[in-house]
């Protein structure tokens, strides 16, 4: 047999690692969860294999499978010029320092509910429940992830794959145009919803490899659109910019509730503080909010240490949806010193080109971050479109969410 160089070595590592994770997830929807020791070692060793040691299977206390993507430590210098050489936030968990954490290399799929709930991260799922009783909040996301032994993807590790996705210059597609992507319309997956007669959701990692963060059979997939993701450890309480410090979001025992101390702001310096200390920074409308039964996206918005165009308290807007603000990422402008962990947290541009991904915002009530964008965004979903509009209990059938781990 005749030689064939690079294109026939791709499509067979490509070929390989698909089949084996087909095969795992008909294991798992045709007879269940895999509780027998060997059986679990024996998946992970052929799926750590085949993806040359990129990605491993986890299996929770249960047996419910999740295959997960290494993802090795890089210092912040070789992110973007002039940072510190030192380790990104993502990779610092209770003062500890790690070498690497694990990505859900799909979105995942929650399954039981209340003390049963767990999470389960394969190929070939749908990643979304279209029954209301069944979509999934920031909380019950988190509690499917941590009752795993997993947790819920934090916003520290989504700012490192995106700003890493940056700097080797390739912004991974997806399904962002109702199941192909806005760019190259010829990049399809495997549909799973459809609404309003049109592709919705699409089964997880279906796609071509361009729709995973490094444009291989072994990176994070789905990143960009599909479905929103659920993001801890980041959060706006009336436009102030809240963050669990470095990583400790992915810890078990952080509190991430409404009250919880664990909360920091962050002053113009970078220093982190207690909410609600003067000179905090926040995100502010540039105009007025406007209490006229009309909920409105006013455009644009700002980086302040005050809110001068927040809705007045009178009109008891609370976590309620009235009116937004939404601008690209990368026009973002501030009126104070901007430090680098904002920037290092994907919380301010570095630059003047992130591939046009959108951000939005409400500077009122409590919001929770969703990222990534789902099918119907088109050109502002990526790695850099994060969403600030919802609350902790929204529900949608466009969210959903991806576990990770650290070790």
């Amino acid at each position: 047999m005749k030689y064939v160089s690079g294109p026939y070595i791709n499509y067979e590592l490509k070929k390989d690692i698909v089949s084996i994770e087909d095969a795992l997830t008909d294991r798992y929807k045709r007879f269940g969860a895999i509780t027998d020791a060997t059986e679990q070692k024996d998946w992970n060793k052929r799926v750590n294999e085949a993806s040359l040691g990129r990605n491993v299977v986890f299996f929770d206390a249960s047996g419910n499978p999740s295959v997960l993507v290494k993802v090795e430590s890089m210092p912040m210098n070789l992110l973007q010029s002039g940072w510190e050489n030192k380790s990104h936030y993502a990779f610092i968990v209770n003062n500890v320092v790690k070498d690497r954490f694990y990505m859900g290399k799909y979105q995942g799929v929650n399954i039981g509910s209340g003390a049963e709930s767990r999470v389960v991260c394969l190929r070939g799922l749908d990643p979304g429940n279209s029954d209301w009783s069944l979509q999934i909040t920031f909380d019950d996301s988190l509690t499917a992830c941590i009752q795993s032994g997993l947790c819920l993807a934090t916003n520290a590790m989504y700012a490192f794959i995106a700003l890493r996705c940056l700097a080797r210059g390739f912004m991974p597609r997806g399904n962002n145009n109702y199941g192909k992507d806005v760019s190259v319309p010829s990049e399809t997956a495997v549909p799973s919803f459809i609404y309003s007669n049109q592709v919705a959701r699409c089964t997880t990692g279906t796609g071509p490899d361009s729709w995973a963060d490094d444009g291989t059979p072994f990176g994070i997939f789905d990143i960009n659109g599909n479905v929103w993701e659920w993001a801890a450890g980041l959060r706006l309480l009336d436009g102030e910019i809240q963050i669990i410090p470095d990583n400790n979001a992915a810890l078990s025992t952080t509190d991430m509730s409404v009250s919880s101390t664990a909360w920091q702001a962050i002053m113009p310096d970078g220093t982190l503080v207690a909410p609600g200390t003067t000179g905090t920074l926040k995100y502010d409308s540039l105009v007025p909010m406007t209490n006229d039964g009309s909920t409105q996206d006013l455009g644009a918005f700002t980086l302040r240490t005050t809110l001068q165009n927040a809705p007045d308290p009178a009109w008891n807007w609370g976590n309620n949806y009235y009116d937004s603000n939404s601008m690209l990422f990368e026009q973002i402008t501030a009126e104070v010193s901007v430090p680098n962990i904002l920037k290092q947290l994907r919380l301010f541009p570095t630059s003047s080109n992130h591939g046009g991904d959108n951000w939005w915002i409400r500077n009122y009530g409590e919001r929770l971050p969703l990222v990534g964008a789902h099918w119907s965004y088109g050109s502002r979903a990526g790695v850099f479109a994060v969403y600030l509009n919802f609350h902790r209990s929204s529900l949608s059938f466009g969210n959903g969410f991806r576990p990770a781990l650290v070790v």
